[in-house]
């Protein structure tokens, strides 16, 4: 973007504005349905309350924006940045992770007004092209935690014997579809972001990969083909699991995917009766890797995936479109509902790695932490899921997660050698 002479707010840079003014307005509708303790509660370590995330996207804002290029900025309250950043080392001590639901105060309305401060603050900021791409960063980073607040305050309701719904209604009904596979003849394949548009750090350098001939399934598998898994002892057979994921099961007596009861399971809408063409979800590594074992086929690694979504093979030329299929349009339910696009509904589990690409370098500063410091111990997911903002992926996107963690809206698609 060119820089210009300062003009009204909702005239200046139209597509920053109007990205910034959209991304921070979704954020709010999503918490719009929440009561205040709603929104203080957190139910686990891994999950964050509703209002932290509002407050950290805004910390991010003020801190790597306002803070760091805005002059004579002055910090709304300079207690907050203790309790609201993330893992950020460079920028300080902070709150322990698993004490962010004992923040009753500052109140939602507190961190909400907050928020106004801060978006009115960040108009001259948008007229300045050097910050374009740390703009874009906070837009990708704001869109990641709308997804994590679905999924976290998903969890928190789910632990309310009561059953408490964010939204009311029922998701939409699945319809049965039968595989195919995409097949793909091995060789050379390029990988990683090609600096066409945003991306983060750990999606580059673009690099070269040799495949072996593979297939990869058109479709996500499914709450009936899981309840067969199931039936068939799937969890009570040991010579299908990995020892670390036999290990897991055996400790947290896992059965079945998570927020399963009998023929239900829990939702943003509530309890409702499980769809059994719809994707199966919220399962973890260790129970995609069984399955895939159970199904005499394995996980794709992240590479055979990519290689798909860009339509490198001789007999689909044609990429995959990042931004179709079942994924987050506007505030409301989510769930997924079975889409033949290969991105959409679940977060899909790969068998590779989360490990740096050859040439891979961090950046500078404290936005350097962002990612490459947790290449140790995760394993790569591709796609997108049904609570990822339309847009917000793309074929060489990297989510990451360890492998016994399934509160995200997590799924698998098989692959097989061919």
């Amino acid at each position: 973007m060119t820089a210009t002479a300062a003009r009204p707010f909702h005239e200046a840079g139209p597509d920053l504005v109007g990205k910034y003014r959209s991304t921070r307005a979704l954020t709010e509708a999503l918490a719009a349905p929440l009561s205040e303790s709603d929104a203080t509660i957190q139910s686990m370590e891994d999950a964050s309350p509703a209002k932290w995330h509002l407050a950290h996207v805004t910390w991010f804002w003020e801190t790597f924006l306002l803070r760091d290029h805005l002059d004579g900025y002055a910090l709304y309250n300079e207690d907050w940045p203790f309790v609201f950043n993330s893992y950020y080392e460079a920028e300080g001590e902070r709150i322990a992770r698993f004490a962010r639901g004992m923040l009753s105060r500052p109140t939602l309305q507190d961190i909400l007004d907050w928020r106004a401060h801060v978006d009115a603050a960040m108009q001259p900021l948008f007229q300045r092209e050097e910050l374009a791409p740390l703009i874009e960063l906070g837009f990708a980073h704001e869109q990641q935690h709308q997804e994590l607040l679905l999924t976290d305050i998903k969890h928190a309701l789910s632990r309310n014997p009561l059953g408490a719904a964010m939204w009311e209604g029922t998701p939409p009904a699945s319809t049965e579809r039968e595989r195919g596979w995409h097949e793909h003849p091995g060789g050379i394949a390029l990988i990683g972001h090609d600096g066409d548009g945003f991306a983060f750090d750990c999606e580059g350098p673009r690099h070269r990969v040799l495949l072996e001939p593979f297939a990869l399934a058109d479709t996500l598998v499914t709450n009936a083909e899981w309840s067969a898994f199931i039936a068939d002892g799937g969890y009570e057979n040991a010579a299908l699991w990995l020892s670390d994921g036999w290990g897991w099961v055996q400790e947290n007596r896992i059965a079945s995917p998570d927020y399963w009861r009998g023929d239900e399971h829990f939702t943003l809408q509530g309890w409702q009766e499980r769809d059994p063409y719809a994707p199966v979800t919220h399962i973890s590594y260790y129970e995609a890797d069984a399955f895939a074992t159970w199904a005499d086929a394995r996980l794709p690694t992240e590479f055979e995936w990519e290689a798909i979504a860009r339509g490198q093979q001789p007999d689909e030329a044609q990429a995959h479109d990042p931004a179709a299929g079942n994924q987050l349009d506007h505030a409301g339910p989510v769930a997924p509902t079975g889409t033949a696009d290969l991105f959409g509904d679940c977060w899909q589990f790969t068998r590779s790695a989360y490990l740096p690409y050859p040439r891979f370098e961090p950046a500078s500063g404290a936005v350097g932490e962002y990612n490459g410091k947790f290449m140790s111990g995760q394993f790569v997911l591709k796609g997108a899921s049904c609570a990822t903002v339309r847009g917000h992926s793309r074929a060489s996107y990297r989510n990451f997660f360890y492998p016994h963690q399934r509160w995200q809206f997590t799924g698998l698609r098989l692959a097989k050698d061919i």
